[in-house]
């Protein structure tokens, strides 16, 4: 079967946490286990205070992202399930969502938009429905455009 994706899934980019309390994430991840805090993203908008991790360098870096709700009455609600989601570096970004989205794949609102790390992101819903029967299968899946250096890199190594 020929491959007639547009797109490349380069790798694993980050995982992202969620709970009602991230002292107690940071605890775990910063304070017992080691892992570096890179930055922190705030956003009215995505309902999110978050710590951002990172296990590796360069383009084997994967963000571990330590979130809390702002607002635990408020959607998204970061905290709802423990794993909130995965993050996957993709190549072609807007290519990948548009060739996605008509094979039936749902995507969650908002498009393309800034991430947390600077990236364009997007991200698949976790269900589909009748107009874009397949999602994630109960994952929220985060795509992230890779930048031309992690792009080059990950297709080095395989």
């Amino acid at each position: 079967m020929t491959d007639t994706r547009p797109f490349r899934i380069l790798g694993l980019q980050q995982i992202a946490i969620g709970g009602l309390d991230k002292a107690r994430l940071r605890h775990l991840w910063v304070d017992l286990l080691g892992v570096p805090v890179t930055g922190n993203f705030r956003s009215e908008r995505e309902n999110v205070d978050e710590d951002i991790c990172t296990l590796g360098q360069g383009a084997h870096a994967v963000e571990v992202d330590l979130m809390q709700p702002l607002d635990p009455d408020k959607k998204p609600a970061v905290h709802a399930t423990p794993l909130n989601h995965v993050g996957l570096w993709v190549d072609d970004l807007p290519a990948a969502v548009q060739w996605l989205e008509a094979q039936g794949l749902r995507f969650a609102p908002g498009g393309i938009r800034k991430g947390a790390a600077g990236h364009d992101i997007c991200f698949v819903h976790p269900k589909g429905n009748d107009q874009f029967p397949f999602g994630g299968e109960g994952v929220l899946i985060e795509l992230v455009q890779a930048p031309p250096d992690v792009v080059s890199a990950l297709q080095a190594a395989r």
